[in-house]
């Protein structure tokens, strides 16, 4: 086939693309506005010492551990009873990732839930966790060996899912490549049927002088 061909299958066919474009764009759409919102909320968690290399380095070695410690589902349990909520430790942790930078002394805290107001609050009540049981450790330390923790800044999120512009797009992408692939197989189908006078000139490339008229 020549470029000349496949302008040609395009502009005959065209509206197949579009059609499907829509649809999948339609219901890419819908079923996003049919998915119950998820927000997300972050809170990040900054470990300090006293300003000095050994000390920094040895917190910043301890922030593997401090995140491990965050994940029990004894600081789990800590939260809901604090909080009061109706889900049980590992329910709650599903909905909970904690990372620990590898480049800065700071602890992530994410949390997942239908309730950005929630949300917050489980994350703030989560790193309050880690600053009392510092606190705790520290009482009990001289203060030139302090390991402090402290929020950075107040837990913050927004809609993590469903994202419905993004969805859309995606869908109408898809409709459109699932058109491209359809009228080529259409054509590739009809390919060896011949109506008309132009088919006989295109696939024969010889002039047609003469047909029998439809009776």
């Amino acid at each position: 086939m020549e470029l000349a061909d496949y302008f040609r299958i395009l502009r005959q066919r065209g509206w197949l693309i579009i059609l499907l474009a829509v649809l999948t764009a339609g219901a890419a759409f819908g079923y996003s506005k049919m998915q119950e919102p998820v927000y997300k909320s972050t809170a990040r968690m900054l470990i300090t010492s006293r300003p000095d290399f050994g000390q920094t380095q040895a917190a910043q070695a301890l922030l593997r551990d401090y995140a491990e410690w965050m994940r029990s589902s004894l600081r789990a349990r800590a939260v809901i009873d604090e909080m009061g909520l109706d889900m049980s430790p590992p329910q709650l942790l599903g909905d909970v990732t904690i990372a620990a930078s590898t480049s800065t002394s700071v602890i992530m805290i994410e949390v997942e839930n239908t309730n950005l107001d929630v949300a917050n609050d489980i994350a703030r009540a989560w790193g309050n966790t880690l600053i009392r049981w510092r606190n705790e450790e520290n009482a009990g330390l001289r203060k030139e060996d302090h390991i402090d923790a402290q929020f950075v800044d107040d837990p913050t999120g927004g809609l993590d899912r469903p994202r419905a512009m993004i969805n859309t797009a995606a869908g109408a992408v898809f409709g459109a490549l699932l058109g491209v692939i359809l009228i080529f197989v259409l054509e590739w189908i009809e390919s060896g049927i011949v109506r008309r006078a132009e088919d006989v000139e295109r696939y024969l490339d010889i002039p047609v002088i003469g047909s029998i008229p439809n009776q």
